[in-house]
């Protein structure tokens, strides 16, 4: 009889910690797509403000279509992504190409100016900085959850509910890595 306890009592034990670590990473994985949602939140934003901020630099900038071809290809390159790894990639090209429509609008005195492309320059500016933010969130969320999943005990039990590892934000362009050079 006393036998009989200690195996359903170890039983019991090892049901438990196989709840409390599917539930611990149940947790982790919503963390990441909170965070995610977050980074999508953001990026919603910012495509909202472009439309605005394209049609003031086109009363400034006609000649500059090229520019503001570019960044209109790169927000629906964003709104069709269809993963998170597309949307990343896409925003990361958005983020270059407006990057470059702001270093165009420095040869437009009177477009620097306006106060409604100051304003917008603002709230995209503040936007950029909420996303950049919120990748940081979202790659911590990654990070402990792959950290959950890979190693022991979670190892067994994501294997056993088929959680994969997911990918955060990484560097997509080498020349980001490059030191500035500064002269003056």
């Amino acid at each position: 009889m006393p036998e009989t306890l200690i195996i359903v009592g170890i039983i019991v034990v090892v049901l438990l910690i196989a709840v409390m670590m599917y539930n611990h990473i149940v947790q982790l994985n919503n963390r990441c797509d909170n965070a995610w949602q977050t980074i999508d939140t953001q990026l919603q934003r910012r495509n909202d403000l472009i439309p605005n901020l394209v049609e003031t630099v086109k009363g400034y900038a006609a000649h500059e279509s090229k520019t503001l071809e570019n960044v209109i290809a790169a927000r629906a390159a964003v709104n069709s992504a269809a993963t998170p790894v597309e949307k990343m990639d896409a925003s990361n090209t958005l983020t270059q190409t407006l990057g470059h429509l702001f270093a165009v609008a420095e040869s437009y005195p009177d477009l620097k100016a306006n106060a409604n492309f100051q304003q917008l320059q603002s709230q995209l500016s503040d936007t950029e900085d909420k996303i950049s933010y919120a990748r940081m969130s979202f790659n911590d969320c990654v990070l402990m959850f792959n950290n959950a999943i890979t190693t022991f005990p979670g190892v067994i039990f994501a294997g056993l509910f088929h959680f994969g590892k997911r990918e955060g934000f990484a560097v997509t362009s080498e020349s980001a890595r490059d030191v500035p050079e500064v002269k003056f």
